[in-house]
This record gives structure tokens, sequence and C-alpha cells, in this order.
């Protein structure tokens, strides 16, 4: 099983953004089925049912206090707790996935989409991108884009790159690159409270909060997390409403920050 995602704060440098200490799968990558990347105008793969998604919330994030919450590294398990979660709160999120477990677990990104949830793309193997060849890197997003458009018909809106980690000439094959700036270090606190103080304590109208839904803690802090945000008067929304058009060169860390 592939750990969680190791964050760091956005690099300064203008060559490169900030890298882990180590990668974390290595090894050569099949080359994927097709190189471009899909987004919401293909039919879906014989066999999946064509999404219905839900009607996105009537919210004005340029007006009302609209923050995003994002979880990498599913699906699996856990996910589907997560969506009842939302569900419940009537809350939206953004899952960026990988592409394997994209595969192992389509109905599950389905019903994200029914639910009106966003789905991102967060590489194959999670490897770290800024590390490696264009052309592996090209592999590493599209055979996830694949296996996204094969789960719900549809591509991703945006890649996240493991780790927060991509140089200026990583390949973002027609995608933005979506980052965070508030880290609830569920990754490596596995506590359900520290969990649930992080994303409080750094919350703010336009955030981007990193989470994933591999941890149980995470599941756990989830419900009472959302309903948090919400008595402090946030709107819980995708980072498409978030953050509106989006350019596929660009790098965003917020609903201001962006590069």
């Amino acid at each position: 099983m592939l750990s969680g995602c190791i964050s760091h704060p956005p690099a300064t440098s203008s060559n490169a953004l900030a890298r882990p200490a180590s990668d974390t799968q290595d090894g050569a990558i099949p080359a994927p089925r097709s190189g471009a990347p899909i987004r919401a105008t293909s039919p879906a793969t014989a066999g999946t049912p064509a999404r219905v998604a839900s009607p996105a919330p009537r919210t004005d994030c340029r007006k009302a206090k609209c923050i995003a919450l994002t979880f990498d590294d599913g699906p699996g398990p856990l996910t589907s707790g997560i969506l009842d979660a939302l569900e419940a709160r009537k809350a939206h999120a953004t899952f960026f996935v990988l592409g394997p477990r994209a595969q192992a677990h389509p109905a599950i990104i389905r019903r994200a989409r029914e639910l009106g949830m966003e789905i991102g793309n967060h590489s194959w193997t999670h490897a770290d991108l800024a590390r490696m060849g264009q052309a592996t890197a090209t592999r590493e997003l599209t055979r996830t884009n694949d296996a996204i458009q094969q789960a719900t018909g549809e591509g991703p809106f945006a890649a996240r790159p493991p780790y927060g980690s991509f140089l200026r000439t990583t390949p973002h094959v027609g995608l933005p690159f979506v980052l965070w700036d508030v880290d609830t270090e569920d990754w490596k606190n596995h506590s359900s409270e520290e969990t649930t103080q992080r994303a409080l304590a750094g919350a703010h109208p336009g955030a981007i909060i990193l989470m994933h839904d591999i941890h149980p803690s995470t599941a756990r802090a989830l419900p009472d997390l959302v309903k948090a945000l919400q008595g402090r008067g946030y709107t819980l929304v995708t980072v498409p409403k978030l953050l509106g058009p989006m350019s596929a060169k660009k790098a965003y860390y917020s609903s201001t920050v962006r590069r």
C-alpha cells in the first residue's frame, strides 16, 4: 500500500517547487492507451453507466466564505464513509486519485461524481514528477487520466503532483495543477483531533485543505470537521467551484495564490 503524501510548503525557487526526501516507487511505466486528457466530452466506456451528477450548489464564492477540502491517494475502503459524511452535511469536496486505485474502485469514483464531487489526477505510482523525464512524467499522468475516463466517462479536471513536487518543465498534459495552502498533516499525525485542529487553524476563505482518504483518523475526523467549518460560516465546495476558470499551465494553491 502506498503511504500518504509527504507534503512541503511551496518553494520560492524559480526553477522548481519543493521536493520530497525520497521517491515512493520507481521502475518502468507502460505506455498509456491514449495520451490526450479528456474532460466531460467522451461517452463512458462500454459497461460503465453514464454519470448523472447532482446539481452543483448555487454558491457565489466571490461573495460567500468558500473553502475546498481535498483528499489524496484514494479511492479505497474508507472513501465511501467519507462520501457518506459529506453527503449528510450537503458538503462537497475534491478527490485526487491514483490510477491503480481508480481502476480497482470505479464504483466509488462514480458515486463521488453523482454526489457532485470532483475528481483529479494524482499520478499512477505516486512518484516524484520532478525526478523523472518528461516522457515518464507524461505517462504517469496520462495513464491515470485514462483510468478516470474509464471509470466515469470523463477525464479529470486537474492534476495534483505527488508531494506537491514538480518542475517548471514538468508536462501538465493539458491540466492545471492544484496544490494546497493548508496541510492537516494527517499523513503524519494519524490523529483525528490534530487533523481537525490543523484544518480549523488554517481555514480561511479561499483555502484549499489537504487530507487523505486512506487514513482511518481522517475518516473519523471528517464529520466533526465539516460541522465545525460550516458552523464558522464556510461553504464547502469543490476546487473548480472555488477557483473558477483555470489555466492548464498554472499551479493553484488557493483562490488567490497561483503560479
